[in-house]
């Protein structure tokens, strides 16, 4: 890490399935007659970036870390560097899961992580607190304990795609709700924006297509399912239902928080 100076990406750094132009071993070939060579030294690349990635997660963790205990700090600000942590936690665990990915690319299977019996209502009030810090509108929270089968990353990105959206495009309010429903867990976010095909200047239906097709993705790996729909707050409602799982016996030891 360079101390002081903000670091930027190069312009024509390699997207997708690009070239990266060069001459020593980690250079990505694209020509003809060397595809399985050039598939090869993509992974690596990757497996390489990933490595570094993970690094720099690493020294921000320790340097907030070192905050946290600090005693020249009010507790307004410990909170939100305990939560810059938490967000940090999260995209290392995403990291891992394109590992874990990949091992699985290898010995070609294809099965999706294992679920595991989660507080849907812990992890979505973990989800909004985060977006608090990033947005201006006021983000409100309801929810009561709700237990779901599932893969805690997987609910994480679909819960978070959908409050970036809800966020995104709001006037001044989201509202996310957790609660039992005949049998399912759904998570609801209502939004005051415009709505689903509105035209306005800050509204991307793009991205916003691109976040639901990746919850929808997610959520329906595990049995859930996505609706759409206009709330009384005038916006979108974004509600995702996920089979309800009966809560642990505080008895038995053979279950495991989210995190």
């Amino acid at each position: 890490m360079s101390n002081g100076r903000a670091r930027s990406s190069p312009a024509d750094a390699p997207v997708g399935a690009g070239t990266l132009t060069g001459t020593g071993s980690g250079a990505l070939r694209d020509g003809p007659g060397d595809a399985g060579t050039g598939r090869a030294e993509q992974a690596l690349w990757r497996r390489r970036l990933r490595h570094d990635i993970r690094h720099e997660l690493g020294t921000i963790i320790m340097l907030a870390s070192a905050v946290v205990v600090a005693d020249d700090i009010g507790d307004t600000s410990r909170g939100r560097v305990e939560q810059l942590l938490g967000e940090t936690r999260w995209l290392d665990h995403l990291l891992r899961r394109l590992d874990d990915d990949d091992d699985r690319d290898r010995d070609d299977g294809r099965a999706l992580p294992a679920p595991e019996r989660i507080r849907v209502d812990d992890l979505t009030a973990e989800v909004v607190t985060g977006m608090r810090l990033a947005t201006p509108h006021e983000v409100c929270f309801t929810g009561g304990e709700a237990w779901a089968h599932m893969d805690p990353v997987a609910l994480w990105r679909a819960v978070r795609n959908v409050l970036d959206n809800a966020c995104r495009v709001a006037e001044a309010r989201v509202s996310v709700r957790v609660e039992t429903d005949q049998g399912w867990i759904a998570v609801q976010v209502d939004d005051d924006g415009p709505g689903f095909g509105a035209d306005r200047g800050t509204h991307r239906p793009g991205l916003a297509s691109l976040g639901l097709g990746i919850v929808h993705d997610l959520i329906s790996g595990y049995g859930g399912s996505l609706e759409i729909r206009t709330c009384e707050m005038g916006g979108a409602r974004v509600r995702m239902l996920l089979p309800a799982a009966p809560p642990p016996d505080p008895r038995a030891d053979d279950w495991r928080p989210h995190r």
